[in-house]
């Protein structure tokens, strides 16, 4: 009985082997001789899991997209503007008042639509920097008109050439077609919006660059940090 049992068992084992030899069997998977390895593929599928689950609901969406390159867009132009000891924001104090020449605080606070006392805030801390000068309405003095020192004016072109590199950064890549295309979309994109909203400023203006006519132009932003 026993032989027998032994016979049985050796030939078990020979015809495992055979169905292992040509392929019908495979090998039981050997313990990997690095646990460290092991580890870090199971922490990298964990993490993809959970950004995954992580993962926003609207992330698929174009409005999340927008917010998102306009985050990164924002955060990357205040880097460059702190080089200008500016804040982001300020800089479309002086690029108003650099296209204006000089502008009553009610007329400067209607082009960045903003409150009044929002734009004199501002207006004071840029003030202080020496980058404005504000002096009162000849007649009366009530209105008073803001205009850039030399040392503004000078920040008013930094600020231009700023704007252009890291436009620059944001279109690497596209072609002269692709960036018109674009451009075009957030002006409709805006207008939509804007219909919805009642906002103004979105109004069409003559063609520019070779587009459309019926292309919008985008006001200025609200300040995003008023100092």
């Amino acid at each position: 009985m026993r032989a027998a049992e032994d016979g049985l068992s050796a030939a078990s084992s020979d015809e495992v082997s055979g169905m292992q030899a040509s392929g019908k069997v495979k090998p039981a998977k050997e313990a990997s001789k690095d646990p460290g390895k092991d580890s870090a593929l199971a922490e990298g599928r964990s993490a993809r899991e959970a950004q995954r689950r992580l993962r926003p609901p609207g992330a698929k969406s174009v409005g999340w997209a927008l917010v998102q390159a306009a985050r990164l867009h924002r955060s990357r132009i205040g880097d460059r503007l702190a080089a200008l000891d500016l804040f982001a924001g300020q800089e479309q104090v002086v690029q108003a008042l650099a296209a204006a020449g000089t502008m009553t605080m009610g007329d400067l606070a209607a082009t960045l639509r903003v409150r009044p006392p929002t734009a004199s805030k501002t207006i004071s801390r840029l003030a202080a920097l020496g980058f404005v000068e504000r002096r009162a309405e000849a007649g009366d003095g009530r209105i008073v008109r803001v205009r850039l020192t030399e040392t503004g004016l000078a920040r008013a072109a930094a600020i231009e050439r700023l704007w252009d590199e890291v436009e620059a950064e944001l279109l690497d890549g596209f072609d002269n077609k692709e960036r018109r295309r674009l451009r075009k979309l957030l002006r409709k994109v805006a207008r939509n919006l804007a219909d919805v909203t009642g906002a103004v400023g979105h109004e069409a203006e003559a063609e520019i660059d070779g587009e459309d006519e019926d292309e919008a132009l985008i006001a200025p932003d609200v300040l995003a940090r008023p100092l």
